[in-house]
């Protein structure tokens, strides 16, 4: 997802997409640390996606 589709959704559909994308990113690692992922980047992705959710967040909080 990137930042200007992350932009488009409402703060409700980000904020539930937060909370999946965050158990997700824990069920991620959890996997990596008993066996190595096919591909690691995923965590990677996970994990920007996250900050840009959370950075749209706080901007929107912000203009209020």
């Amino acid at each position: 997802m990137k930042a200007n589709e992350v932009k488009e959704l409402t703060t409700a559909d980000l904020q539930d997409r937060l909370v999946a994308e965050i158990a997700r990113l824990e069920q991620l690692r959890l996997q990596h640390a008993i066996s190595p992922l096919d591909n690691p980047l995923q965590i990677r992705e996970s994990r920007r996606l996250v900050a840009r959710i959370k950075t749209e967040l706080r901007k929107r909080e912000l203009t209020k």
